[in-house]
């Protein structure tokens, strides 16, 4: 889908500064990408690199620069990833308490499709809290990239620097096109 829309949003986890893992992933398919982190995820990211690979200022805040927009762009699709336990319990539940957290919360409400690449150990991810907030986004649409059948599992407890090098960011981006293909109304004249 060439002229497409790739909205990232990063959050603070080992994995957050290979997102430009991501970026090129797109931009090889003829994406453009823009990546709003959490306030968390700065410490984690080089803006000023992820920057100069998509041509758009890294967002984690709601004071935007000079010249630039303040409302979000025309999204084909929205990654999260790697999305920690906390920002995932917070999207569950709505909660807007950031800019990165706004943005999410009105993609989804736009029903842009959505892909959440969790990057959490496997003590968070038997927690009641999130196990409930996997299952409530998944009943509202949002594909959560978990689980067997997607062959990535929440990692042993101590192990997230090892199992950071195998995140799925080619796997993300070519989840998210996919959502993004069966979301757009089919060409019409075909019976």
């Amino acid at each position: 889908m060439s002229g497409s829309h790739l909205q990232i949003v990063v959050c603070g986890a080992g994995p957050a500064f290979d997102v430009t893992h991501l970026v090129r992933t797109a931009q090889e398919q003829s994406w453009t990408a823009a990546v709003t982190a959490t306030p968390n995820a700065m410490d984690f990211i080089e803006s000023q690199t992820i920057e100069g690979l998509t041509g758009h200022p890294v967002r984690s805040t709601y004071q935007s620069s000079p010249g630039t927009r303040r409302s979000l762009p025309s999204t084909d699709a929205l990654v999260i990833a790697p999305a920690t336990y906390n920002s995932i319990n917070k999207i569950a539940l709505g909660l807007a308490d950031n800019y990165a957290m706004t943005s999410v919360a009105e993609l989804i409400g736009r029903q842009v499709p959505t892909l959440i690449v969790p990057f959490v150990n496997a003590a968070l991810a038997a927690r009641a809290p999130f196990r409930h907030a996997v299952a409530s986004l998944r009943d509202e649409g949002v594909r959560v990239l978990l689980g067997p059948d997607d062959k990535w599992e929440p990692h042993p407890p101590g192990s997230g620097n090892e199992r950071q090098k195998a995140f799925p960011w080619t796997v993300a981006f070519e989840t998210a096109a996919q959502l993004a293909h069966e979301s757009r109304p089919a060409a019409s004249g075909h019976a």
